[in-house]
C-alpha cells in the first residue's frame, strides 16, 4: 500500500509539471519494503524515478534508473500473482515510460522505438494505454520534423478511442502535440488543419 501511494503521487506530480517532486516521490517509493522484496515493484519504482528525472533535465541518471528498472523486471515472475493495482506493470508499460524518458532527453528516434515495441506488447483490451502510447509516437515522430507522419499518427489516437472520451493524460498529451506541431510545421496551414480536423473529437471528449 506504502508503495502504492508513493507511485499514485510520482505520476500525478508528473502531470502537474512538479517534476522535482516527481523524482523525491519516486525516490520514496524506490525506498519501501516491497521494492526490496520484489522485482516487478523495483523496476516500477526506477521507471517512474528516471521519467521525473529526464524532465528536470538529468538524463544521465535517467538513463541509469531506467537501466537498473530494464534489469529488475528481467528478473521478475510475471506469472505470479500480483495485486490490482501493479497489474498494468510489464515489458509493454516499461517500453512506453521508456519511450517518455527517451523522448523528453532529446531522443526522439530512440522514444519511436521504444512506443512500437510497447503497442507491440500491449493486450488489446489496454485501449486507454494504447492511445496514449500513440500519442507519444506521433509526438516522437514531430520531434524528428516527420510532420505528415506524426499527424497521421495522432488521428490514430482518436480511432482508437472511439465512442469513449480522451482520457485527461493522452488529451494533455494532444495539446503538447498542438503546440510542438504549431512550432515545428513548415506552414501554418498544416496546423491549421490538424486543429478544424479534430476540434469536434477533442472538445467533446
Amino acid at each position: 500500500m506504502t508503495m502504492q501511494v508513493w507511485n499514485l503521487r510520482a505520476m500525478l506530480a508528473r502531470q502537474r509539471k512538479q517534476y522535482a517532486e516527481a523524482v523525491a516521490a519516486a525516490q520514496a517509493a524506490q525506498a519501501t519494503t516491497i521494492v526490496r522484496r520484489s522485482p516487478l515493484h523495483a523496476s516500477l519504482a526506477h521507471a517512474r524515478t528516471a521519467v521525473g528525472l529526464a524532465h528536470t533535465g538529468d538524463k544521465r541518471t535517467a538513463l541509469r534508473c531506467l537501466g537498473r528498472a530494464e534489469e529488475a523486471l528481467s528478473k521478475a515472475d510475471l506469472a505470479q500473482p500480483r495485486s490490482t493495482w501493479i497489474a498494468f506493470y510489464g515489458p509493454a508499460e516499461l517500453h512506453s515510460l521508456t519511450a517518455i524518458v527517451r523522448d523528453v532527453a532529446g531522443d526522439p528516434a530512440q522514444a519511436e522505438a521504444a512506443c512500437h515495441r510497447a503497442l507491440a506488447a500491449l493486450p488489446k483490451s489496454y485501449r486507454r494505454n494504447r492511445a496514449h502510447t500513440t500519442a507519444w509516437l506521433a509526438l516522437a515522430q514531430l520531434h524528428q520534423d516527420d510532420v505528415e507522419q506524426a499527424c497521421s499518427t495522432s488521428g490514430d489516437v482518436f480511432a482508437i478511442m472511439t465512442g469513449a472520451p480522451l482520457p485527461g493524460r493522452t488529451r494533455q498529451l494532444l495539446g503538447d502535440f498542438q503546440r510542438d506541431l504549431i512550432a515545428r510545421a513548415p506552414s501554418a496551414h498544416i496546423a491549421h488543419e490538424w486543429t478544424d480536423r479534430y476540434r469536434t473529437e477533442w472538445s467533446t471528449s
